[in-house]
């Protein structure tokens, strides 16, 4: 068994770079780490193009021989713990990291078949958009559109947030985001702005072809979408909390919205 032992190395240097979002862009790959995200990516058919083990995590047991056994024909690379660590971006790695190809359905527009569509407007924290994936993901939404100041879905701190979900989740990543959800609204789309100004309650609405949009953390929706929105919604806040962390917000209006359907069904 060959062990890759220099930093040096052509690959390794390759695989370093992709913690880089210029490189990831580049190369239409991302980084996956440790054995319950590597094995999603397995469950989900998901290309993986290489599989790097610390060679020590093997010796020690700290990685399953059966987990070992079920990469076995993946195109695996071992390496030595230092040039591991190198590779890793989590304090106390696992001793696995795959490098998996970034979905090809990352279409320029829509594709306009589903009830539901979850728009960010500028969502910058890593975990927040990591944590908004997997809540669309567990609301069965497949598509989200992306502002262009939306952080980076492959960025390696999103993708461990999602916890899996990165593999399910198609992503619309536009260069001019009020453009996207006026093409929307031609498509018969209603876009829903979250406001905590003059707006419905998020109980008061119907979430039926409609736009959802969740705005930065510190700003909230552009006026550039609230302009154009159909209708802006606030959740209600009994107490003196005045507003809501994005991912929690999101995840409000999304499950009020998974309520009406559940309740539509059993009518």
């Amino acid at each position: 068994m060959n062990v890759i032992t220099s930093k040096e190395n052509e690959t390794i240097k390759q695989v370093r770079k992709l913690k880089e979002k210029k490189y990831r862009d580049e190369s239409h790959v991302f980084l996956v780490e440790g054995m319950k995200m590597v094995d999603e990516a397995l469950q989900e058919e998901a290309e993986i193009q290489k599989i790097f083990i610390c060679e020590d995590c093997v010796k020690d047991g700290s990685i399953d021989q059966k987990f070992i056994y079920k990469i076995a024909k993946q195109d695996c690379v071992y390496v030595t713990e230092p040039i591991f660590k190198s590779i890793s971006e989590v304090t106390s790695p696992q001793g696995i990291l795959a490098v998996v190809a970034q979905r090809e359905e990352k279409q320029a527009t829509p594709s306009y078949t589903d009830e539901l569509y979850l728009a960010l407007d500028g969502i910058q924290d890593p975990g927040n958009l990591g944590t908004i994936i997997r809540t669309a993901d567990s609301a069965g939404i497949r598509e989200l559109i992306l502002s262009p100041q939306t952080a980076d879905p492959y960025n390696p701190k999103v993708v461990r947030s999602t916890m899996g979900a990165i593999f399910r989740m198609n992503f619309i990543q536009t260069k001019d985001f009020a453009s996207t959800l006026k093409e929307m609204q031609k498509h018969h789309y209603q876009v829903l702005a979250t406001s905590l100004e003059d707006a419905k309650s998020i109980y008061e609405v119907s979430y039926q072809k409609k736009v959802l949009v969740i705005g930065n953390e510190a700003n909230g929706v552009s006026k550039e979408v609230q302009d154009l929105a159909d209708q802006k919604i606030k959740i209600p806040m009994l107490g003196k909390t005045e507003s809501l962390n994005a991912s929690v917000a999101a995840g409000i209006v999304v499950y009020e919205a998974v309520r009406q359907k559940l309740a539509k069904n059993k009518q």
